[in-house]
């Protein structure tokens, strides 16, 4: 019996004394571990400081560059990619996406392309007409339209939220209500209202009122002209703008 004691005894304290080596040298293993460098990134002197915004205005997809007039307004969220042509006196707001990837878009002289628009163009037109987005002169897109292969006369006013379909034409010098949907292959002839989803003939167009259409296009281009001088390389408004951000220590 005492002799089984003792053996117990010398167990338990073999047993200690290894786990206190243990907890010593892994203590002496934490205190001489080498501290971790600490990686400091600086800025090159010679990175010049640009605003990246993750959006780019102009797209070019393989030799296709988008072509924009010198006086021509495209505003500075506006995306233009591929086989795509603004005109002179044109002007793009705030949000439309203008996608020429598969197929040509032309904006013609004086015409206006409002906010949130969506223009594409498919390969081919189911119809056998041309493909390609035309918007010929002195043409009012309303906001939130979607064109996608269809030809717009000139002078004519499309609603806003209107959808254009695949091989769409509308005449000259009509009009089509917002809201309206026009189904592959329709013809808005010209000198008339139409709208509804599709679209339907509403009724024949005043001379007044045919007149009033380049009229309304005239005053958005001369709108856009306030917006046009406010960007460069056009203005020297960004120079006050630095100038108060210095006089409130804010670096430029």
């Amino acid at each position: 019996m005492a002799t089984s004691i003792a053996r117990l005894s010398r167990r338990g304290v073999t047993s200690n004394l290894i786990r206190r080596c243990f907890a010593a040298e892994a203590a002496l293993a934490r205190k001489t571990e080498l501290p971790k460098p600490q990686f400091t990134v600086s800025p090159s002197t010679d990175r010049v400081k640009w605003d990246y915004r993750g959006q780019r205005q102009i797209i070019p997809l393989g030799q296709w560059l988008p072509k924009v007039a010198v006086d021509a307004y495209v505003a500075p969220n506006v995306v233009l990619a591929g086989q795509v042509t603004v005109w002179d006196g044109s002007s793009v707001w705030n949000g439309a996406v203008l996608r020429g990837d598969l197929n040509k878009i032309t904006v013609g002289f004086c015409s206006n392309v409002q906010e949130r628009c969506v223009v594409h163009a498919a390969w081919s037109s189911p119809t056998g007409l041309p493909a390609a987005t035309i918007i010929d002169r002195y043409v009012t897109v309303g906001a939130y339209s979607l064109l996608r292969s269809c030809t717009i006369e000139p002078e004519c006013i499309i609603g806003q939220h209107s959808i254009l379909m695949e091989g769409s034409l509308v005449e000259t010098r009509s009009i089509l209500e917002a809201g309206s949907v026009v189904p592959p292959g329709r013809r808005i002839p010209s000198g008339e209202l139409w709208g509804g989803n599709p679209a339907r003939f509403i009724r024949t167009l005043t001379n007044e009122e045919t007149l009033e259409i380049p009229k309304l296009a005239v005053a958005i281009n001369h709108l856009s002209g306030d917006y046009f001088s406010e960007f460069l390389p056009y203005s020297t408004v960004y120079l006050e703008v630095e100038k108060f951000k210095k006089s409130l220590g804010i670096a430029v």
